[in-house]
């Protein structure tokens, strides 16, 4: 309760709690320094102290011992006696040849595309459009201006893309001999994962021709199982049994939205199904990530928003489909199931 006592506060734990939770980003400013500098890379064969990092790192060691204290403080490296630092494994995901590697997720993660609109989300809140005023142009057109060899943006979704789709898979029975349709599936990684785990399925990756040029499919050693289309998810989707769209429909106005589902719906058999790949926001029990995933939609997709069931309900309707089931997975991530209405 509020007092007018000055002498009477009690409530010191919260009010450094709060104070430590608006200082946060420094976390994520250390980390995203020790993947640009290389720091795992240095430990990959043994453990250095602070002193031989800088010098191989050309940084200046009191510096850098300050940016690494903090990563060992949440578990990323171990610091032991005389700055000795070593890998931990969640370090171990910050190198690139790691099969599970993180590297380029925390690189998009902690872009000015996301941090910059974050900063005046002030402005969003209020209506206005933060991202558009500071790059110029929705945030799909700013990337697709960027180079596409070294794209932060595609290659930090197939990075996130390694353990998700993982999780997904699992989540998930897809029927044999179906044709699976991945929506906007960028380089393919998820659509790769499902051809893996179920061999009598086909699959479709369908995303800009350019997007498309990056594939991965290659790595299922049967070509005959899968093809490329390229196109527009506004104007066209292909034929198939299931349709599988992950992070895309959060990321469009409902007007947006709804043009692509509706494309889904025109395209699939009666029998059909669309499986929306993330994050839904229920009466309860939702995890913390689902919540971030929401503030980065609010502050960089201009409408971009994770939906509830009602919200992804209505939605389904105006497409002429219906929600059929949510799955939920080990992740923040659901398998919002929908078939014909």
């Amino acid at each position: 309760m509020l007092t007018k006592d000055r002498h009477a506060f009690t409530g010191e734990k919260e009010a450094l709690a709060l104070l430590e939770f608006s200082m946060g980003f420094v976390w994520q400013a250390a980390l995203r320094t020790a993947v640009i500098l290389g720091v795992a890379e240095q430990l990959t064969t043994e453990a250095k102290t602070v002193k031989q990092l800088s010098a191989a790192l050309n940084t200046d060691s009191g510096r850098l011992r300050r940016i690494l204290r903090i990563l060992a403080s949440r578990g990323l490296f171990h610091c032991a006696e005389n700055d000795v630092i070593s890998l931990t494994p969640m370090a171990e995901l910050l190198l690139e040849d790691h099969p599970w590697s993180l590297r380029h997720a925390i690189l998009m993660l902690t872009d000015k595309t996301f941090w910059w609109p974050a900063l005046e989300l002030t402005e969003t809140v209020r209506g206005g459009d933060a991202f558009h005023r500071l790059f110029g142009s929705a945030f799909y057109d700013y990337w697709a201006q960027q180079d596409q060899t070294n794209n932060v943006f595609h290659r930090g979704m197939y990075s996130m893309s390694r353990v998700e789709n993982e999780v997904l898979v699992r989540a998930y029975d897809f029927p044999p001999q179906v044709t699976v349709a991945d929506i906007a599936g960028g380089y393919g990684n998820l659509l790769l994962n499902i051809l893996r785990h179920n061999p009598t399925t086909k699959g479709i990756l369908f995303d800009r021709a350019e997007v498309l040029a990056g594939n991965i499919l290659h790595h299922l050693n049967d070509n005959s199982r899968w093809s490329l289309i390229a196109g527009n998810f506004f104007e066209t989707c292909p034929s198939a049994d299931i349709y599988v769209l992950k992070y895309i429909v959060m990321d469009w106005v409902s007007e947006k939205a709804l043009q692509i589902l509706k494309n889904c719906r025109k395209a699939m058999p009666a029998q059909g199904k669309v499986l929306l790949l993330e994050p839904c926001i229920a009466a309860a029990d939702n995890d913390p990530g689902s919540y971030a995933v929401d503030l980065l939609l609010l502050s960089s997709f201009a409408g971009g928003q994770v939906r509830t069931p009602a919200e992804l309900n209505a939605l389904f309707s105006a497409a002429g489909l219906k929600l059929n089931r949510i799955i939920r997975t080990e992740s923040w991530l659901s398998i919002i199931e929908a078939v014909a209405a």
